[in-house]
């Protein structure tokens, strides 16, 4: 496994993060084994969200860590929050009763990392700094970022809040390539040509936050996984050819794609099979060339200009 420095804040996590959205489907006993088998397998880093099964899943992850011999303070937990049922919110009230919950149902002194979850359009900027400045002076946040927000979003954020933006949560892999696909077909009429979320890579290279892309086997806007989908037919072959040669699982090389990237991005990968999770974190001792890259990029489905 490797290790990043997010942000370039100092906060180091493993190139691969197991999301936690799921778990709430298991038992307790089956998320120590999760955890365990994450840590074995050199991931450190976990992530969240109040609204995960209602905040069941980080409740359950709180109880089945101290049934680890995994020591919090060896593994870094982001979470996020700002959604709500039917509506956005950013507030500060919200902001800080968020994480007053994460922290009891995780049962944790500390967030490493926190989120703004969707982008909240009535937000004020100032309620987000007062909160921020609130739970980092408290040590009960370390960190912050945001997840699914373009440049002028961030912006807007960084003009007003104290701590640095670390992190940016973004859809990306193989079947939803949006991220690179407009700097791939600069000044051309094609589809892919259209910039849809503002230069959010370019724009988070620039600054040095990391991105994190979730959904990463996923096609659509988590419309089921491409992998043994026939109609990623093209793609699921590619992908098992090149795993063929490094003797791993077209999962596995499908998160490698991501970690190809000079972004240096930290891929979430949220299954809830221990196996699973073992097989996906040997996605960062691959390395994957220039033409097998974009060899993969063409099976997906993408033209280039």
């Amino acid at each position: 496994m490797e290790y990043i420095d997010i942000g370039g804040s100092g906060l180091r996590g493993s190139a691969v993060t197991l999301g936690c959205m799921r778990i709430d489907q298991l038992a307790e006993g089956e998320v120590a084994d999760l955890i365990g088998t994450a840590a074995d397998a050199g991931i450190t880093m976990f992530d969240h969200a109040d609204i995960y099964g209602g905040g069941r899943c980080e409740e359950i992850f709180g109880a089945a860590l101290a049934q680890t011999s995994v020591r919090r303070e060896d593994i870094v937990v982001q979470t996020k929050c700002g959604i709500r049922d039917g509506f956005f919110d950013f507030s500060a009230g919200h902001i800080r009763a968020s994480v007053e919950g994460s922290l009891r149902r995780l049962r944790t002194d500390y967030v490493d990392l926190l989120l703004l979850h969707r982008p909240d359009t009535l937000m004020e900027p100032d309620e987000v700094a007062a909160a921020f400045d609130e739970l980092v002076t408290a040590g009960k946040v370390r960190h912050v970022g945001v997840s699914n927000q373009n440049p002028a979003q961030l912006e807007l954020l960084r003009a007003h809040v104290n701590q640095p933006l670390i992190a940016n949560q973004l859809q990306f892999g193989l079947a939803h390539t949006a991220l690179v696909d407009s700097g791939l077909n600069v000044n051309t009429g094609f589809d892919g040509g259209v910039v849809r979320d503002g230069g959010a890579l370019e724009y988070c290279r620039l600054h040095g936050i990391t991105i994190q892309p979730w959904s990463v086997l996923q096609h659509g806007h988590i419309a089921g996984t491409f992998l043994t989908n026939p109609d990623f037919r093209e793609l699921n072959d590619a992908l098992a050819a090149v795993g063929a040669e490094h003797g791993a699982t077209p999962g596995a090389v499908a998160v490698a794609w991501i970690l190809r990237h000079p972004a240096r991005m930290q891929p979430v990968v949220g299954t809830t099979k221990p196996a699973r999770v073992a097989e996906l974190a040997r996605a960062a001792e691959i390395e994957l060339d220039r033409e097998t890259w974009y060899a993969l990029y063409r099976a997906a489905g993408n033209r280039l200009p």
